[in-house]
């Protein structure tokens, strides 16, 4: 008390007592930890027990139970040497996926851009090179063709692991359960992709939606799946590898084939029969699959005589004779083309700095015409030869906008709104001097379906991004 009777001020130095919560606190909090303690442990008992309970449940008839499979050749080491054509083959299709993606130039806006929700997973993109001028030739090439030539090698390694896929339990853990799951979303991922692709390539739409913006999203959530596995299985694939010599196994006969030793993910048949082919035919019977497939597909990018072989290259294969004589995509028919829109009364329209400026096709032909040796390659993995092509450099023509030093153009063309109708070029592609207003092919004018009475040519770029048809021209800083 001071003079006057009053207990002490806070803070004026006289005792204090400890406040009651303070006091209480780390009482209350060993009561917590007790009790999320105890409710763990008892999660995790029940979990122990619904566990014990299903391993207790027969297996279903059929695929569950472990008799059904009974390939004595099925095991870690035939598994893992699949397994490692995909390691290498996977990672190579995504970047080149990756790559065709960034052809697009999908950052100049919606008109490029096929899936505006990509958020972080546009990460990667960069301004598109115009040098060399075959570049997406040869990165769609590789991704379609190297994506048809692993097909029997993902088949047999789906063959290989089936017996996980119908494991019973389902789950004997949380982890095990997890473990399962991820497998899920690695076989539908990747079936999904493959499916996709190659129905995209035959030119086969059947898609609820857009192939680009389904292709896009469902190959990151199967390269994500693909990681997590490769994690996990990287050791087991190269003890597995190791386990076994590749040259003792090829010169192994049918009469000497025996079942692997027992393995811990149960790949090894529990009663295995007589074995009806080795290791060896089974390995080279994927690759000679996976060689044929490549002999009737690469021919659409090589070109040349191998031409002739791409058996399952897309529809038009024989565009017929001529200086047109070379592959197209769609037909002016099958896009609504038709020669009213491309008539006498057809103009081109030229937008920049100033008045709109427009042209006859005449008008156009008197002007400094120019050229250039440039192929057309598609998504689909098809491509043509070099064509030799004249018209007006797409530079020249900014500069009559009033705009030499454009950023941008947009091309839009007189053929119905839709998908690729319009696109928008980057700068690098407006100023390279290979990039035409193309007004003849080989000596002739274009034809309606290679895009009478004008087109852009670029180099390295997406056959669909050389737009046909082309009506307008708008130049932009």
């Amino acid at each position: 008390m001071d003079s006057g009777g009053r207990p002490p001020a806070p803070g004026s130095g006289g005792p204090q007592r400890p406040r009651s919560d303070e006091k209480h606190a780390p009482r209350r909090l060993e009561r917590v930890r007790a009790a999320v303690a105890a409710w763990a442990a008892k999660a995790a008992a029940g979990t122990r027990a619904l566990a014990r309970r299903v391993e207790q449940i027969p297996p279903p008839p059929g695929p569950f139970r472990p008799g059904f499979w009974r390939s004595p050749i099925r095991g870690p080491w035939l598994t893992s040497v699949f397994g490692l054509v995909l390691l290498i083959g996977i990672p190579l299709l995504f970047v080149t996926g990756a790559l065709s993606y960034a052809a697009y130039n999908p950052g100049l806006g919606a008109l490029n851009d096929q899936t505006p929700d990509k958020g972080v997973l546009g990460f990667y993109l960069f301004d598109w090179p115009t040098h060399p001028y075959w570049l997406y030739r040869l990165t769609q090439g590789v991704h379609v063709t190297l994506g048809v030539v692993l097909v029997p090698v993902l088949l047999a390694k789906l063959w290989s692991v089936i017996p996980k896929l119908f494991e019973w339990p389902p789950g004997r853990s949380a982890a095990h359960a997890l473990e399962r799951l991820s497998l899920l979303a690695l076989v539908g991922g990747v079936v999904f992709e493959f499916v996709t692709g190659i129905l995209n390539i035959q030119l086969y739409y059947v898609f609820p939606g857009s192939f680009y913006t389904l292709h896009f999203y469902g190959a990151w959530v199967f390269i994500a799946a693909f990681v997590v596995h490769v994690c996990l299985k990287l050791g087991r694939m190269t003890r597995a590898l190791r386990s076994r010599g590749l040259v003792a196994e090829l010169r192994t006969d049918l009469a000497h084939t025996r079942p692997e030793p027992p393995d811990p993910d149960g790949l090894v048949p529990t009663a295995p029969a007589p074995p009806t082919m080795t290791r060896r035919g089974a390995v080279g019977m994927v690759g000679a699959g996976s060689l044929l497939l490549l002999v009737v597909t690469a021919g659409q990018s090589i070109g040349g005589w191998l031409r002739g072989t791409a058996l399952l290259a897309p529809h038009n294969r024989d565009p017929g004779s001529g200086p047109n004589g070379f592959q197209i995509n769609k037909t002016a028919a099958a896009v609504g083309i038709n020669p009213a829109h491309v008539g006498p009364d057809w103009r081109l329209e030229i937008r920049g700095h100033g008045p709109a400026q427009v042209f006859t096709r005449e008008q156009l032909l008197a002007m400094r015409q120019r050229t250039a040796s440039l192929p057309i390659a598609c998504v689909e993995g098809w491509s043509t030869p070099d064509q030799h092509w004249s018209g007006l450099r797409l530079a020249d023509l900014a500069a009559l906008a009033g705009l030499p030093d454009a950023a941008s153009v947009l091309v839009e063309s007189v053929q119905p709104p839709g998908p690729y109708s319009s696109v928008v070029l980057r700068g690098n592609q407006i100023h390279d001097p290979r990039s035409l207003l193309a007004l003849h092919v080989n000596g002739a004018d274009l034809s309606l379906d290679h895009g009478y009475p004008a087109r852009i040519i670029v180099p390295a770029n997406p056959g669909v991004n050389n737009t046909k048809w082309v009506h307008r021209l708008t130049f932009r800083t």
